[in-house]
């Protein structure tokens, strides 16, 4: 085996990737780094889907790296992950162990697999003149043209949208020439694999999963996100559960309509998810997709075989 290469498991929300990634990384002795933009912050759990049981393998915990890392109601940037990610790595690798990356963030994981390289994208002062001019909502059309957008809230705040943009512009233009071709290249010397289910079934999962969440406490934790004095404003800035659920504790929704819209945003993001990934898989990244209709442990001995199979 060789120690730098790292398996990926990907998918979108509700694919149950985190507990198939745990059990490939328990067989083959590895460690977890979360590729999830949401996981990081602390306090938000179930909202999140963090899900720590499943990183409990035969009464063992798995180590899981880059969860649990920022204070609530602060902004992790994709900036902070690619730091915190290589160092991650490099604290597995340097133990000898194999590094499992698990999500479904699409910029983490293109970071992760280093297809970019985030220095790469300039500030540009053109663009930035053009963009004085034009109005959040305008702006918010731009990005979402270019990138996957995890929540409409990410579009607050101006100076972060407009950076976000110039980001993903860079990002687009990279795919052509030599030095991304070697970027590929090495990407695709790691294992990746993706969770997928029948579009009628992701569904099913979601919607069933938000019911479980509601009934574990979801609205509860962000009722004392809110009393621990982060403003509603900032928890609604996640988006998804934080920020539907912040509009229902504060009187902006019913309960019922709390439930239509939030579903349908979740069901709306895993959409994107599998854009993204198809994206991916357009610009040359190699994802050998399994089927998520197979129980957790077959899938996961299958990756762990994979692996042990690396020349």
């Amino acid at each position: 085996m060789t120690k730098q290469r790292m398996v990926f498991i990907l998918g979108p929300t509700a694919s149950g990737k985190t507990r198939i990634a745990a059990l490939a990384a328990a067989a083959v002795g590895g460690e977890i780094i979360s590729a999830d933009s949401r996981q990081v912050y602390r306090g938000m759990d179930i909202g999140s889907g963090k899900d720590m049981g499943d990183y409990v393998v035969d009464g063992v915990e798995v180590p899981a790296h880059l969860v649990d890392i920022a204070g609530a109601g602060s902004r992790y940037s994709i900036y902070d992950y690619l730091r915190d990610f290589e160092k991650a790595r490099r604290e597995i690798t340097g133990r000898g162990r194999p590094v499992v990356v698990c999500g479904g963030s699409g910029m983490y994981l293109e970071t992760a697999l280093g297809l970019y390289n985030l220095a790469e994208a300039p500030e540009d002062a053109e663009f930035r003149k053009l963009a004085a001019g034009m109005s959040n909502q305008e702006l918010a059309g731009i990005l979402g043209s270019l990138t996957e957008l995890h929540n409409t809230t990410d579009l607050t705040d101006r100076s972060r949208l407009i950076r976000a943009i110039e980001i993903a512009r860079a990002t687009e233009a990279s795919p052509s020439g030599s030095d991304f071709n070697q970027r590929l290249d090495q990407a695709n010397r790691h294992l990746i694999f993706g969770i997928g289910f029948p579009r009628g079934i992701t569904r099913q999962r979601i919607t069933a999963r938000l019911e479980a969440r509601l009934k574990e406490g979801m609205i509860e934790e962000v009722d004392g996100l809110l009393k621990s004095g982060i403003a509603p404003d900032d928890l609604k800035y996640y988006g998804l559960e934080y920020r539907y659920v912040t509009m229902y504790l504060t009187g902006e929704l019913d309960y019922e309509e709390m439930f239509r819209l939030l579903n349908t945003a979740i069901h709306q993001f895993a959409k994107r998810q599998m854009t993204w990934f198809r994206r991916m898989e357009k610009r040359g990244v190699k994802i050998q997709w399994l089927d998520g209709m197979q129980n957790p442990e077959n899938n996961a001995a299958a990756i762990a075989e994979a692996f042990r199979n690396l020349k």
